[in-house]
């Protein structure tokens, strides 16, 4: 019999940050990227912080990759597996209650738990290993002999196809199946699904998953409210 699964986002929806940004950020910090990007980050993450525009965060992260695509081939493969320990050893544990929770609850019952990030496949699969998922994807650049070749690989910003494969490789159930995530990047994850989850949502997911009647559940500070759609609204489901 198939099983039912759950698929998760990992950045913003179980862990509390984005392990893209702080996985090149430590390698900035051990000084395998120059001084010039060092500083073209700092100025687009300070641009998003002061929330100079709407766009800012989404500026702040196409040069987070931009940067580490340019320093890719130049970082030694043992430099970044230095940075994934130590991202992971950092963040690990610094997570939402409420996706934390229902990892743990539908693990109970039996589900298939799935995490498919953009962030770098290493440290998805040690966070997926530590939460006891059953298998992830994340984004992977190819290596030879020790260095990037800067090839990626795989098709992990098309979610829903990556989705379609761990469905195959696992022989998965649809009926009952969840996904959770708080970007316009899982959409078409959530679109998959039976009972979609808008996590903490960016206003564009905000409005599609409105659109679309999904379910809503914010997480501020140490209250969680859950809103569910009824008449053509929404309503105050459950806090906690």
């Amino acid at each position: 019999m198939n099983r039912p699964f759950a698929v998760f986002d990992i950045d913003g929806t179980l862990i509390r940050w984005q392990l893209y940004h702080a996985v090149v950020g430590e390698l900035a910090h051990q000084n395998h990227l120059s001084s010039d990007a060092e500083r073209r980050i700092n100025d687009a993450r300070m641009t998003w912080k002061e929330r100079k525009h709407e766009n800012s965060f989404k500026d702040y992260e196409r040069v987070l990759v931009q940067i580490y695509f340019e320093a890719l081939q130049k970082v030694p493969y043992d430099a970044f597996e230095t940075a994934v320990d130590t991202v992971f050893a950092e963040y690990k544990d610094q997570v939402y209650t409420y996706t934390r929770d229902l990892v743990r609850d539908l693990k109970k019952k039996g589900f298939v738990l799935l995490a498919i990030s953009g962030s770098h496949e290493e440290i998805v699969k040690k966070l997926a290993e530590y939460y006891g998922f059953d298998d992830a994807l994340g984004t992977r650049y190819l290596v030879q002999k020790g260095k990037f070749t800067g090839e990626e690989h795989g098709h992990i910003h098309k979610k829903h196809l990556a989705l379609k494969e761990l469905i195959a490789k696992h022989n998965l159930a649809l009926k009952n199946s969840i996904a959770v995530g708080d970007s316009e990047g899982d959409i078409t994850m959530l679109e998959a699904v039976e009972q979609p989850i808008a996590f903490n949502p960016t206003r564009q997911l905000f409005e599609h998953a409105k659109n679309k009647g999904w379910k809503i559940v914010i997480e501020r500070k140490n209250v969680i409210y859950e809103l569910e759609p009824e008449n053509g609204k929404y309503v105050l489901a459950e806090t906690d």
